[in-house]
């Protein structure tokens, strides 16, 4: 986000009002990052429209035994709103909710949130330069901009198998977890073993009385050092805040060092993630004791061709008793249980889908329709020509409009450091849209194609292209090949630094109607 003081939201918006300056979808973090920074600018015209009835996205959505988060904990903060007594080095989900309450509540952004308010279409007036925002069930809104916030992490995706409504016992998402549910003495199926998974499943496994654990693709797993922190340590913290950022910088260090060899230059240094491979197999057999469960679990594709995580307890769960690693592929689900293609039924009674969400298909992105200029739907366009956006931000034709987690919006593997980015960005250009007096705003077709060539240019030589993902069932890849969600061929440090110092005038048209 763009630098100086920061001052909490001052003035509620009346709740029977329908025009705005700003509407932002999404309570998320995302649409919370952007209502902070859009204060500090003096815009205070604004409302979150959020399709629920509370506010932090995946963190309220994903209630899970086990549930934390994949990256340390002193990155996953805003910049502004450092928090320096997390629990331990990967917190565990409801702080990261708790942290999210909290900071609605400092910077007062509650008033201007609107729960139970769907989004189901925006469309752009060229006249007047307005967004109308549809929402299912109500009224429309209008506003002078329009920013989506809504995540990519919010579509649930139930695997593609015949036979779940023959199915006789329990059926949970992950990111639906019915907590009233009784796991004791029961036979449990996990479907899936990807960054889900590998949390939920240990934190059950001890009372259920089988668990099979469905693998369709096996995952890179590293060591996961989740220390907890004491209360002097937390006070340290707090007390010296430069301790936690120094950790924060020395993580963007290390994955600024990664993303420049092994992830984004792979052509070129292709030994280091090969030596971080055989490091992570290593590690796989230290901690599973039968050699043949070993085989299965380490991945066929390089590192980072599908998403990497952190566990010291998965892996282990394979030397126990009533836990089982099932790799045949299941065939289909009938009144009992799972039957794998070789014919082979397990019982069950509850079927864990850890299987994620759909990611960058026209039913999630972006997850409604949005009309630009001349009748352009967003949605078909990125069909038709691919998944892209100016810096992830902004698309052309598409004006006073921006994207939060767009198109190649990702920079290495601080999520935050994402936001504070893209808001960064969007920032930019509201101020100077102010300082000219204008009221529309439109990213260039030229500064548009120049962004993307450069990601065709560079992507050549990721890990991605150069390297061997064929088997990884990556949601980095989209239908078309393309890896729009995948982390930009770029440092972090470089797009850091593109994402403040582009040249404004170069990049954005600005008219006023």
């Amino acid at each position: 986000m763009a630098g100086g003081s920061i001052a909490p939201v001052q003035a509620a918006v009346g709740e029977g009002r329908r025009h705005h300056e700003v509407i932002i979808a999404g309570a998320g973090f995302g649409g919370l990052g952007v209502a902070v920074e859009l204060s500090r600018i003096g815009i205070t015209d604004f409302v979150i429209l959020e399709k629920a009835h509370d506010l932090g996205g995946t963190w309220r959505d994903n209630t899970y035994p086990g549930l934390e988060v994949d990256i340390p904990s002193f990155t996953y903060s805003y910049h502004f709103e450092l928090k320096p007594d997390w629990s331990q080095v990967y917190a565990p989900g409801r702080e990261v909710k708790a942290y999210a309450d909290a900071v609605a509540d400092k910077y007062r952004l509650r008033p201007h949130i609107r729960y139970g308010a769907e989004v189901e279409g925006t469309n752009f007036d060229e006249e007047t330069g307005v967004w109308t925002v549809r929402v299912v069930g109500g009224p429309a809104y209008t506003c002078r901009y329009f920013v989506a916030a809504t995540g990519f992490l919010t579509d649930s995706k139930l695997p593609d198998i015949p036979g779940f409504e023959d199915f006789a016992g329990e059926v949970m998402h992950t990111s639906r977890w019915n907590h009233s549910y009784d796991f004791k003495g029961k036979n449990v199926a996990v479907i899936g073993t990807g960054a889900t998974a590998i949390q939920v499943a240990p934190a059950i496994y001890d009372e259920v009385a089988n668990l099979d654990i469905y693998q369709r693709t096996a995952i890179w797993l590293a060591p996961k050092p989740n220390v907890v922190f004491s209360d002097r340590t937390k006070a340290l913290f707090r007390r010296f805040p430069i301790l936690p950022r120094s950790f924060r910088v020395l993580y963007w260090i290390v994955t600024d060092l990664l993303f420049a060899t092994g992830v984004g230059n792979y052509k070129r240094f292709p030994f280091v993630l090969s030596m971080l491979e055989s490091y992570l197999i290593s590690y796989i057999r230290k901690q599973v004791d039968d050699p043949e469960i070993q085989d299965k679990l380490i991945p066929d594709y390089n590192f980072f061709c599908k998403r990497p995580s952190f566990s010291n307890t998965f892996y282990k769960l394979f030397n126990e008793e009533n836990v089982e690693l099932v790799t045949e592929a299941i065939d289909h689900v009938d009144e009992k249980g799972l039957v794998t293609k070789d014919g082979t039924l397990r019982l069950t009674d509850v079927i864990i889908c850890a299987t994620g969400f759909r990611v960058y298909d026209r039913r999630s992105t972006p997850g409604f329709e949005i009309v630009g200029r001349g009748g352009k739907n967003l949605g078909e366009w990125w069909e038709q020509n691919r998944y892209q956006a100016f810096l992830g931000t902004t698309i052309p034709d598409f004006p006073n409009f921006f994207m939060i987690v767009g198109p190649y919006a990702a920079a290495g593997a601080d999520y935050f450091g994402v936001l504070n980015n893209q808001v960064a960005h969007i920032s930019r250009v509201l101020r100077a849209a102010r300082k000219r007096g204008a009221n529309v705003v439109e990213v260039k077709w030229s500064a548009h194609d120049r962004d993307f060539r450069l990601i065709e240019k560079r992507k050549l030589s990721t890990v991605y292209f150069a390297g061997d993902c064929r088997t990884s069932n990556s949601y980095y890849f989209d239908s078309r090949g393309d890896t729009p969600v995948a982390p930009r061929p770029v440092t972090p440090t470089r797009h850091w630094l593109k994402s403040r110092l582009f040249n404004i005038k170069r990049a954005y048209n600005f008219q006023t109607t």
